[in-house]
């Protein structure tokens, strides 16, 4: 699916809903505001007169409805409170970090504040609607957290959530299988794993007992087995609550977790589109000159397909290239077995504290055997211009490539 987007602003589509008396959640047009007043958040301040008035942004109406509001009118502390935060978080990057009093007898904000400010709300706003969308989207049951407390960087625009591969036109991610195993205990008996040639991944804990560079084959939907089948880890989709944050340090975004996730545990999915390597040569080219890219070959049994999670993926797509990192990729074989399609999975290499920021090494290199040739189904796609690596690892190779 391809989206348009609008060319209309806010404001413009804000005075033409209530102009034809129309509600607009994503607007912010609602039953309770569409004929009445609610603060959305503060702009500007001044004192008159020994009275300190708020310039106010109503929620739901354009920002040529703003008025000022003497504060003692005003019933929105939390928004006070971010006002504040976000005046003096300003004043103190102008005077390079130092905490800076705010004076008394201040009469009005510097314009350049007041911007700051602004735009500080709105990327608040936008960075909530943004997790509300996420959440709604997922198909696990942990959270989706988004956090920027470095810039004024806001949702990426052309993203869009999604919870399993993409195939591209003319590509079957799904092979039609129609058996299961019978198995009554899946670990104590001949289930998936051992037809396919392999053994069981998980122990009795559900953590992951295989070296890297051996498949993962969990039970199917047509398996006899339930929902609590100890093979049934990967299609459960991540058990961690999970945070977007923006890095300070130049890296765009990444992902923390916001609970302890133990040693071999399975953390989340890399999803994408799925497409032809020939096509994936054609995008590499045009993402080399974004000094990024999102390919990840699906190279285990071939090179025939390539996931890129540029425009559409999950979670995984903001996670952090690192040298040393504590994610480790595993190929997957659910409902598909064809060897040239596995589903791709984040496992831990070690105990990641709550709060810890998640990473794997786009090369895999150093965590398996490269001389294997199940190896080489584990490195994204090849990238043409050396990126500069960031993460700052003891072990750092300086470069992403």
């Amino acid at each position: 699916a391809w989206y348009v987007p609008c060319l209309a602003s806010l404001e413009t589509l804000q005075e033409l809903c209530r102009k034809e008396n129309l509600r607009c959640k994503s607007i912010g047009i609602t039953n309770r505001n569409l004929k009445s007043y609610e603060v959305e958040y503060l702009c500007d301040y001044k004192v008159e007169e020994g009275t300190e008035y708020y310039l106010v942004k109503w929620k739901g109406w354009p920002e040529s409805s703003n008025t000022w509001e003497p504060q003692k009118n005003l019933k929105c502390p939390l928004l006070l409170q971010n006002f504040l935060s976000d005046k003096n978080d300003y004043l103190s990057r102008m005077r390079e970090g130092k905490a800076l009093k705010v004076r008394n007898h201040v009469k009005a904000l510097k314009p350049a504040v007041a911007d700051y400010v602004v735009k500080k709300a709105k990327q608040r706003i936008a960075l909530q609607r943004w997790k509300e969308e996420l959440n709604r989207k997922k198909n696990h049951k942990a959270m989706i957290l988004v956090e920027n407390t470095v810039d004024l960087e806001g949702p990426p625009l052309d993203f869009y959530y999604i919870n399993e591969y993409k195939p591209a036109p003319g590509i079957n991610v799904i092979n039609g299988i129609t058996t299961g195993c019978e198995c009554a205990d899946c670990p104590a008996e001949k289930c998936c794993p051992k037809e396919a040639g392999f053994i069981l991944a998980y122990n009795k804990r559900k953590k992951l007992k295989i070296q890297p560079g051996l498949p993962i084959y969990e039970c199917n939907s047509f398996c006899r087995c339930g929902p609590d089948c100890p093979n049934r880890i990967v299609q459960k989709g991540t058990p961690y609550s999970l945070c977007i944050f923006r890095t300070n340090n130049g890296r765009g975004w990444g992902v923390k977790t916001l609970q302890k996730i133990k040693t071999n545990s399975f953390v989340m999915e890399y999803v994408g589109e799925v497409i032809t390597s020939e096509e994936a040569e054609r995008r590499g080219q045009l993402y080399d000159n974004q000094g990024n890219t999102y390919l990840f070959d699906l190279d285990y049994d071939s090179d025939e397909f390539t996931v890129d999670a540029a425009r559409y993926g999950n979670v995984s797509h903001f996670v952090n290239h690192s040298c040393d990192p504590n994610l480790q990729v595993f190929n997957v074989f659910i409902d598909n077995l064809d060897l040239r399609l596995p589903r791709i999975a984040l496992f831990s290499t070690r105990t990641i504290k709550a709060g810890e920021e998640l990473t794997f090494d786009y090369q895999m290199k150093g965590s398996i055997d490269l001389t294997s040739d199940s190896a080489d189904g584990l490195s994204p796609s090849r990238k043409r211009i050396r990126t500069v690596c960031k993460c700052g690892a003891v072990c750092c190779r300086g470069y992403l490539n």
